[in-house]
């Protein structure tokens, strides 16, 4: 009688496997990359950024100063706050309004409780914008003559 289908059928899948694995690792043993020199190792960056595999031409090298290197990412330079502004859209039985920034064109959301003084559509004002979980605010507004 001898094997059953599943047991030949194992057998074959396990000697698929070690023929498999024998292969793969005469492919590592070919592929490798001992013994090679340092020389065909070592890649180089050209003035592009880009990697070659030649040295680059000394006699186009340029020096730099090292007060000129900045290490780190550019300082942010603080945004400037005060904005002038014209009140765009007023809603005084809700409590809200927008007023369309100067410098920027765009609109920028206020609230009742920011006002210093009652405006309304058309007033010339100016504000302090400041960055709210939905975009920027304006706050502190005071209307200008």
């Amino acid at each position: 009688m001898g094997e059953s289908f599943s047991k030949k059928d194992k057998a074959n899948k396990k000697k698929k496997d070690k023929q498999d694995k024998a292969q793969k690792m005469l492919d590592r043993k070919s592929n490798n990359n001992k013994g090679k020199g340092l020389n065909d190792m070592l890649a180089y960056v050209d003035e592009n950024g880009n990697l070659s595999s030649t040295p680059p031409n000394a006699a186009a090298r340029k020096e730099i100063a090292l007060e000129d290197i900045q290490l780190g990412a550019a300082p942010i330079q603080p945004e400037e706050t005060q904005r002038t502004g014209t009140v765009s859209f007023f809603n005084s039985t809700k409590g809200f309004g927008f007023i369309t920034d100067d410098k920027s064109g765009e609109d920028v959301f206020f609230h009742t409780n920011q006002l210093a003084q009652p405006v309304k559509e058309k007033d010339r004002v100016s504000f302090e914008r400041e960055r709210t979980p939905r975009g920027y605010s304006a706050v502190r507004v005071v209307k200008t003559k």
